[in-house]
């Protein structure tokens, strides 16, 4: 036990006949790491990606029910009788009448 953390500490196992075995080992760990870290910085990304694009969305939402109410105002038919009086326009005082033509067979 004491000469085998002796040896540890000093790296000796990296240096003797089967190091080629250790040296395999240390090498997949660090793959192994190096993958582990880029995935976790993957997902991070994506995280942020994410909370971004809600926020996009609830600003757009928020955008679109601003100019729908906009329309719905505009749409009205006092605000388009009042915008059309200042050019001179005004409803008429007779209704429509409805025109149908029958097809001569």
């Amino acid at each position: 036990m004491k000469k085998s953390l002796s040896n540890i500490i000093k790296g000796t196992f990296l240096v003797n006949d089967d190091a080629f075995k250790n040296w395999r080992f240390i090498i997949f760990l660090s793959a192994l790491a190096l993958v582990m870290i880029a995935s976790s910085h993957i997902a991070d990304k994506k995280v942020h990606d994410i909370a971004r694009l809600s926020n996009d969305v609830k600003e757009l939402k928020s955008e679109y029910l601003d100019v729908r109410k906009k329309v719905t105002q505009i749409k009205m038919e006092s605000k388009i009788t009042a915008a059309m009086s200042i050019r001179g326009l005004q409803p008429s005082e007779t209704p429509p009448k409805k025109v149908i033509i029958k097809k001569q067979q």
